[in-house]
């Protein structure tokens, strides 16, 4: 039997700031190279490279972490040590029925909520 992980042990923090801290160590190294601090360019340049750099990358940490936490948000807490055996976002009934109907009232009824012109 294999164990299944948990979303606790998904998401952990370390993981998410690392996510992070890769996704602005991307965005500063783009930005270098867009500006062209690895030529041979005057140390003014270089500078204001670097600058922009760290900024963009600061920028970009902190939007992912703030994505991250949003995302985060959408995790029922009860459900965070359950195991996960299958998409999160599907339901858990494989009905065929479940997907033109709804609501549980809709099935019953057998019909539609949409509005008729």
């Amino acid at each position: 039997m294999t164990d299944k992980p948990t979303r606790r042990e998904i998401m952990r923090p370390v993981q998410l700031l690392g996510l992070a801290f890769a996704a602005a160590l991307f965005a500063g190294i783009v930005t270098l190279v867009s500006m062209g601090f690895f030529q041979q360019i005057p140390a003014e340049d270089v500078q204001n490279a670097l600058v922009v750099a760290l900024i963009v990358a600061g920028v970009t940490f902190v939007v992912t972490l703030v994505a991250l936490a949003l995302l985060l948000l959408a995790i029922d807490p009860a459900q965070v040590t359950k195991p996960i055996d299958r998409p999160v976002l599907l339901d858990e009934e494989p009905d065929g029925d479940a997907a033109s109907a709804s609501t549980p009232d809709d099935r019953e009824a057998g019909g539609s909520t949409a509005p008729t012109a």
